[in-house]
């Protein structure tokens, strides 16, 4: 027998510019508040510890996504239906059209091409010895890739960048940011359609195999669409985020730089450990399917409810010294900053390949990050990044 508790609130607004910028005292407060926290400002409960993270994000027949991932019911009617805003079979059908080419295994022939084109920019860049580590570095690999590998044409690039941000900012709750980001969605869905419609992808990619798989009668066309749109923003936005972070967080530790440079295999755990410190996406909601609880607090079918990796990351339950910025950390690998479960982020082993090389590359020849002028936030409602991280670099002499 399950004894429910009492239901905790919170009345501060956690996507307030302020907010935005320092979230890890609200998140710390939620985390004591208890395992499921009224959002007061919302209309959702809040679950901001580790283990009841994982466990929401494991149980998708309770904790649905459609209808659930935003904030605000536009912005989830607009969506419904995508791999984001599906589940059970219909998410399983529509993730296996393209999650064969986004695997590890089927990512590895680009590995050389990525490493080319990373061993490339850092040489570039390093010989300059002042850059922004974000517009410089953190974008322009991905940009270099990304579209290609989805097939997008040359016309419209100029405003991915612009269009991934707003995609992201409309799922908050209806503040200025997510009106101001409705019209520039609508734009990008319009690209989307026309994109189906004309077939204007390159031969190859993903994006064409979105028109193959329409063709055989697998998707419908407004599927087709979605599909496309799916995998650009994620694919560009979560690379930038934690390139971004890396450099600014080695700046700012730099016994932690020599670390990795003493022994490069630490790369990936580095960049678990940065994902885990600085979580790319703050947070997705759910929707209750059936009458539930989360840790003994009842959560009544219809809620919504936000599930804050970027709190879960921080947990002092689960990770020892939780604040504190370690490479060597052991368990860096079961942050969940890349979603868990059912919809564990698809193209997260590109983003991985993508930030690994790049870390690689800088560690061959750069000593230190040095902060040459103040690191701006690019405030968002889902995502947590930098707009401009300028820096200089020292190399071996």
């Amino acid at each position: 027998m399950t004894t429910s508790v009492s239901v905790p609130s919170y009345g501060a607004d956690i996507y307030t510019d302020q907010a935005l910028l320092e979230p890890y005292e609200h998140y710390r407060t939620l985390r004591e508040l208890g395992p499921a926290v009224w959002l007061e400002q919302h209309g959702a409960f809040a679950v901001s510890r580790y283990a009841d993270v994982r466990a929401v994000l494991l149980d998708s027949d309770t904790f649905r996504s459609a209808n659930g991932i935003a904030l605000n019911e536009p912005a989830n009617q607009a969506i419904l239906g995508c791999t984001l805003a599906s589940d059970g079979e219909l998410h399983a059908h529509l993730r296996k059209v393209v999650a064969h080419r986004l695997t590890p295994r089927s990512l590895r022939p680009m590995r050389d091409l990525v490493t080319e084109r990373a061993d490339e920019l850092v040489s570039e860049l390093v010989a300059r010895g002042s850059f922004d580590a974000v517009a410089d570095l953190a974008r322009a690999l991905p940009l270099s890739i990304v579209p290609d590998f989805i097939g997008w044409p040359q016309e419209g690039r100029e405003h991915l960048l612009e269009w991934a941000g707003a995609n992201f900012d409309s799922f908050g709750p209806m503040n200025a940011r997510a009106e101001r980001a409705m019209p520039k969605c609508g734009e990008m869905a319009a690209f989307g359609a026309e994109l189906v419609r004309t077939g204007n992808v390159l031969p190859g990619s993903l994006g064409a195999g979105v028109l193959e798989a329409r063709d055989r009668g697998e998707v419908t066309t407004e599927q087709c669409m979605m599909l496309m749109l799916d995998y650009l923003a994620p694919s560009l936005d979560t690379t930038i985020s934690a390139v971004g972070s890396a450099i600014w967080l080695f700046a700012q530790h730099p016994e932690q730089w020599d670390r990795v440079r003493a022994d490069p295999g630490l790369v990936p755990n580095a960049v678990n450990e940065v994902v885990r410190y600085e979580s790319p996406i703050r947070a997705f909601g759910r929707l209750a399917e059936t009458d539930t609880e989360i840790g003994g607090v009842a959560i009544p079918a219809g809620s919504r409810v936000l599930v804050i990796y970027a709190s879960a990351n921080r947990d002092e339950r689960k990770f020892e010294r939780a604040d504190e910025f370690d490479v060597t950390r052991r368990d860096a690998v079961q942050q969940l900053g890349f979603g868990f479960g059912e919809h564990g982020c698809a193209g997260q082993a590109l983003a991985r390949m993508e930030t690994e090389s790049l870390l690689t590359a800088l560690a061959r020849s750069v000593t230190r990050f040095r902060l040459a002028g103040p690191s701006e936030r690019a405030l968002n409602n889902l995502i947590r990044a930098f707009g401009t991280v300028p820096v200089t670099v020292e190399t071996e002499a």
